[in-house]
C-alpha cells in the first residue's frame, strides 16, 4: 500500500516509524516531511495548505491511504477536497471532515457541543466586538485566574491564563480590538480556570464506534517543575499512574461515550482521531479541549505502546470494521523527552549538526525527529523543538532515565531538555 502522511514534525515521524514496523511492506511518502521521515520514505516539498498539489501527489504516487497530521489542513477541509475529487475519492483518509474538525477549529463550537451533549467542562461565556462591553463587565466579576481562549486556530498560542482582572481585560481588548491572534481572536471564550492534573486521551472513531489508545500526560512548560513559558510540549509519559481503573471508567462513561454519541447525532463525517484534553479536579474529569488529530509529543509516547499494525487499524476504520479491532497495548511504561534549541520558545538558533543518531541503543529508545532537515550527509536542526526521545521502562522512572541516557549520546550544540519529565510519579 502507498501511504502519504501530511506534516513535518515528530508526530509524523512517529506515525511513519510505526507504519514501518508493519509486517506488510508499505511505500511511504511525506509532505513535506523532515530528516527523520526521509529515512522511512520519500519527502515531497509541498505546502500543506496547497490542496491541489497534495491531490496531484496522490495521483502521481498512486496513494491508497492519506494520513493528515496537523490541524490546519483538517479545519480547512483537506478530507473534503480529497473525497470530492473524482480521481481521489477512493483514498482512505485518516482525519475528519471540515465540519467535524470544528471541534478543534472553533472553541465556541466545541463548548456548545459539550454543553449540548452533557460533557463536563469548565463554565464559560463567549464574546466578540458586538458584545465587547458585556465581556469587560463579565471579566470584572469573574473569579481568578481567568482563562481567555481565541475561538479559532492560533498556532497553539491562543490560550491565556490571567491572574489579575487588569491583565485579563487588557488581553481581552488586545484579542478583540487589536487582533492579537488575527481572525482567530474575533471571538473569545472566557472560561473558568480548573485547577487539577491534565492528561490526554485519544479515541479513534468512524463517527459511530470507537477504540481508545493508551492515556498520556504531556508537559508544556519550558522549565523544570512546570515553570516558565508554555511550549508545544517538552515531554510526555504513558500510562498516567494517577488514573485509576475507576477514574478511567468514569472518563469513558461521562466524556468519551457522550462525545462519540454527539459526533454521531450531529451527522459528522469522522474517520480519525479525537484528542480529549482532560483536567482531573479531585476525582472528577473535565474536558478542556478537543483536537481532531494526534497531539505532539503525545504521539511519540502513545504509538510506541501500540502493538497493532497501524495501517491495518486505519484500513478497518475507513471500511466500517473498527469494531473488529482489538487494541493491543504494551504493558511497559514509556517516557518521551523533547530536546529543544536553547532559547526556545523565544529566540533560538538553528543549523546545528545532530550527532549520535546512529549510535544509541535502538532496543531501549527511539529518536524521533521533530525539527531537522537533511543537509547532504548531515542532519541539522531547523526548529525550536528538534528531537523527541522515547524509551520504555518497567516504571516511569526507568523510562525517563533511559531517555535521559540516550540524550547523552544523541546531541547537538546548545541543546536543552527538561530533566524532570514525569516528576510527580517518580519521587
Amino acid at each position: 500500500m502507498n501511504v502519504l502522511t501530511i506534516g513535518s514534525g515528530g508526530r509524523e515521524h512517529a506515525i511513519g516509524h510505526s507504519i514501518a514496523q508493519s509486517q506488510t511492506k508499505h511505500t511511504q511518502y511525506f509532505a513535506p516531511g523532515n530528516a527523520g521521515t526521509a529515512m522511512l520514505g520519500t519527502n515531497a516539498a509541498i505546502d500543506i495548505k496547497d490542496f491541489s498539489a497534495i491531490i496531484q501527489l496522490c495521483l502521481s504516487a498512486n496513494i491508497h491511504m492519506l494520513i493528515i497530521g496537523p490541524e490546519e489542513p483538517l479545519v480547512n477541509g483537506l478530507y473534503d477536497a480529497i473525497k470530492e475529487h473524482q480521481a481521489t475519492k477512493h483514498i482512505h483518509v485518516i482525519g475528519p471532515s471540515a465540519q467535524a474538525a470544528q471541534l478543534e477549529g472553533s472553541k465556541s463550537f466545541a463548548k456548545s457541543f459539550m454543553h449540548k451533549y452533557n460533557v463536563p467542562t469548565a463554565a464559560y461565556q463567549e464574546y466578540s466586538k458586538h458584545n465587547f462591553e458585556a465581556g469587560i463587565e463579565y471579566i470584572k466579576q469573574h473569579a481568578l485566574p481567568i482563562v481567555l481562549k481565541a475561538d479559532g486556530l492560533a498556532g497553539g498560542k491562543g490560550v491565556i491564563i490571567c491572574n489579575t482582572h487588569i491583565e485579563a481585560i487588557a488581553e481581552f481588548e488586545m484579542m478583540i480590538k487589536f487582533s492579537k491572534f488575527g481572525e482567530a481572536g474575533n471571538k473569545v471564550v472566557v472560561e473558568q480556570f480548573l485547577q487539577g492534573m491534565e492528561c490526554s486521551l485519544f479515541a479513534i472513531t468512524d463517527g459511530t464506534s470507537y477504540k481508545l489508545l493508551p492515556i498520556a500526560k504531556d508537559y508544556k512548560r519550558i522549565g523544570v517543575g512546570d515553570t516558565g513559558l508554555n511550549t508545544g510540549g517538552m515531554g510526555a509519559i504513558s500510562p498516567v499512574p494517577a488514573i485509576t481503573d475507576a477514574l478511567y471508567q468514569k472518563i469513558v462513561t461521562t466524556i468519551v461515550e457522550p462525545t462519540i454519541h454527539g459526533i454521531h447525532q450531529e451527522g459528522m463525517v469522522y474517520t480519525g482521531f479525537v484528542f480529549i484534553g482532560l483536567t482531573i479536579v479531585g476525582n472528577e474529569p473535565y474536558v478542556i479541549e478537543y483536537n481532531c488529530r494526534l497531539g505532539d509529543p503525545e504521539t511519540e509516547v502513545v504509538l510506541p505502546r501500540l502493538h497493532n499494525d497501524l495501517v491495518d487499524v486505519f484500513a478497518q476504520l475507513t471500511t466500517g470494521n473498527l469494531n473488529q479491532v482489538t487494541i493491543q497495548v504494551d504493558p511497559r511504561c514509556a517516557a518521551t523527552i523533547v530536546a529543544a534549541s536553547g532559547g526556545y520558545p523565544n529566540y533560538y538558533n538553528s543549523g546545528y549538526i545532530i550527532k549520535g543518531l546512529n549510535t544509541y541503543n535502538t532496543q531501549v529508545s527511539t529518536v524521533y525527529i521533530s525539527g531537522a532537515i537533511q543537509d547532504n550527509d548531515k542532519v541539522v536542526s531547523n526548529s525550536g523543538r528538534v528531537l523527541a526521545v522515547t524509551s520504555y521502562g518497567t516504571t516511569i522512572a526507568q523510562a525517563v532515565a533511559n531517555s535521559t541516557a540516550t540524550l547523552s549520546t544523541v546531541h547537538f550544540e546548545d541543546m536543552y531538555y527538561r530533566t524532570d519529565i514525569g516528576y510527580e510519579f517518580i519521587n
